[in-house]
């Protein structure tokens, strides 16, 4: 069974589209308010990125593609997903911003690299990494 993606319409904040740096910004405020920053440390990050992950992941443990799409029809249960994505993204945005790595050149370079080791040629349909061709 294929499964279907959804196209979700974009939520606004204050009457206008959430954009990367916005998100940046609003991560940096609900954290400033509760002065968080001393518990933020890189490493503590990358485990909130791990742990929040994992708590994706479980929501679609042990479902096959008929049981995942109709996870996903469930009135509640995309609501608990993206709750999950939020909480990855927020501690993905907030390590970029304690790190001082910039997430959008990160993607970039990330992405070029990716072009060189997956060429459409070789990679076009295919799920194998690079070092399994």
């Amino acid at each position: 069974m294929k499964l279907e993606s959804r196209r979700i319409a974009p939520k606004r904040l204050a009457g206008k589209t959430l954009t990367f740096l916005d998100a940046v910004g609003l991560v940096r405020s609900f954290c400033d308010q509760r002065d968080w920053k001393q518990f933020h440390k890189p490493k503590d990050l990358a485990i909130g990125v791990v742990t929040e992950g994992a708590e994706l992941l479980d929501l679609f443990r042990f479902k096959n593609d008929l049981e995942v799409q109709s996870l996903l029809c469930d009135e509640r249960k995309p609501e608990m997903i993206a709750d999950e994505m939020a909480d990855v993204q927020f501690f993905l945005l907030r390590m970029s911003e304690i790190t001082g790595i910039d997430l959008g050149d990160a993607l970039r370079r990330k992405i070029r690299k990716n072009r060189r080791q997956y060429p459409v040629k070789h990679a076009r349909g295919s799920n194998l990494k690079y070092n399994q061709r």
